[in-house]
């Protein structure tokens, strides 16, 4: 092969000037004779990436046929992966199902987890929740796989739709130990509110709701929004663990993440052996799902081994532990800010202060001197005695305390009270302790000169 001629078409390929590249490539085809073995494959493997590239998937599909064709050419996978990838954007789902499972057979195809994923996305697309788990489960597992992100958010998409909605919670936890972009995250947290609405965990699930709009840049969607409010409802009248799940509701949001419908639509080369993609790995995502139920006898997740339920789970428990801790801390806190209030409450009321404080009952007392007898006064204070201490004090008099000597059970204050004629009178009130607030014993008029 014209080894320069191959690497002028790769530099167009990089300036996305990919009719140039065709061109280029074919001339590399044209010399069949100094071609090595897997040479041809792995030029129709590149033309079939342009015509991808161009959208032409009709010729992509061919071209890709003829790379197949070269026995001498070992990317199996991910060649049919790119068949699979150009069926699926020319929504012929079933041949796109078809090449994806020849690509995830191919022992030497070294990312699986992209076909397993795009399996997922087509069944999903025909409505086949139970097969596209099974699809999202693998993605997860598979070691070549640096984000399973996607996969296990998909995964728990597909246990909603079969009403299991316990295994979807586990699933969107073991999402949430993995980094993510922020839109992903908020999504995840509004999937693992609904999850744990139909759970019947209703502080979950509104700590989970509250989570995903937190930043103020995500909205619920309907199904999310009602979901929110059943939870925050059930909260606030005390049912916030309801131990019956409750049922998955038909508008349940199971559109796992928001991408366009033709994910192929930017689609950029990666390597020479690996297949056109988009940017972000395209995934197809049905809008809604009916109730299918699951009739295979498949238990939690899909029949996973011990080893491989104990490593994808290993951040769930890890969460969970960091919950239970947090959850201790914050009940000591709290603890000891109640140990705090209590011990400062008993140190004001041995300091004599309660509430009404003695500065209010005095108040009280000398704006109103007469409607003041039957609430000023103490129990122990007969009628005609407050009728006559209150007698003592004119009426449209302006009163001013001038100290309070306070006790844990009774208080003294002296006041001096300017009456309406411009002169000025002087009075010691006497209180005591009634629970935590106080009344009035005596009044009596007072004489600094003699005391």
């Amino acid at each position: 092969m014209n080894k320069d001629l191959f690497h002028q078409a790769n530099a167009m390929v990089a300036a996305k000037d990919y009719e140039t590249a065709l061109r280029l490539y074919s001339a590399c085809m044209s010399d069949e004779e100094g071609l090595e073995p897997g040479e041809q494959g792995l030029l129709y493997h590149r033309m079939g990436n342009c015509y991808t590239k161009m959208k032409r998937y009709a010729e992509a599909i061919e071209t890709y046929g003829k790379a197949t064709a070269d026995s001498g050419y070992d990317a199996c996978g991910a060649v049919n992966y790119n068949v699979g990838m150009a069926y699926a954007a020319l929504h012929d789902y079933a041949e796109a199902v078809k090449h994806f499972e020849i690509a995830v057979s191919d022992r030497s195809y070294p990312t699986p987890y992209k076909a397993h994923s795009a399996l997922g996305n087509v069944l999903l697309k025909q409505g086949k929740s139970a097969e596209a788990g099974v699809a999202f489960r693998e993605a997860a597992l598979d070691d070549s796989n640096p984000d399973p992100t996607k996969a296990l958010l998909n995964l728990g998409v597909c246990f909603m739709a079969l009403d299991r909605p316990a295994d979807a919670v586990a699933s969107y936890e073991s999402a949430l130990q993995f980094d993510m972009k922020q839109s992903v995250r908020n999504k995840l947290y509004a999937s693992l509110g609904q999850a744990y609405t139909a759970c019947g965990q209703m502080q979950k699930a509104v700590d989970a709701f509250e989570q995903s709009i937190a930043d103020r840049t995500y909205f619920l969607t309907s199904s999310a929004t009602v979901d929110y409010q059943r939870a925050v409802a059930a909260v606030s009248q005390g049912t916030a663990d309801v131990t019956q799940a409750l049922p998955v509701l038909a508008g349940n949001d199971m559109s796992g993440l928001d991408v366009p419908a033709n994910p192929t639509s930017s689609l950029v080369e990666r390597e020479a052996y690996e297949p056109a993609q988009s940017e972000d790995d395209p995934y197809y995502y049905a809008d809604n799902y009916g109730d299918e139920t699951y009739e295979n006898g498949e238990d939690r997740f899909f029949n996973a081994t011990d080893e491989e339920l104990e490593r994808w789970s290993k951040g769930v428990v890890k969460q969970e532990r960091r919950g239970r801790g947090a959850g201790l801390k914050a009940l000591i806190v709290v603890i000891l800010l109640l140990l705090a209030a209590l011990a400062a409450g008993i140190f004001l009321y041995l300091q004599g202060y309660g509430y009404p404080t003695q500065e209010t009952v005095v108040e009280q007392l000398f704006s109103h001197p007469t409607s003041a007898v039957s609430s000023a006064f103490d129990s122990g204070v007969s009628s005609d005695d407050a009728k006559s201490m209150a007698a003592l004090i004119p009426e449209g008099s302006k009163a001013t305390i001038d100290g309070i000597d306070r006790s844990a059970a009774s208080s003294t204050a002296y006041v001096t009270a300017a009456t309406p004629e411009g002169g000025s009178v002087q009075y010691k009130v006497e209180l005591v302790r009634d629970k935590i607030s106080w009344k009035i014993s005596n009044v009596e008029l007072y004489f600094a000169s003699q005391n």
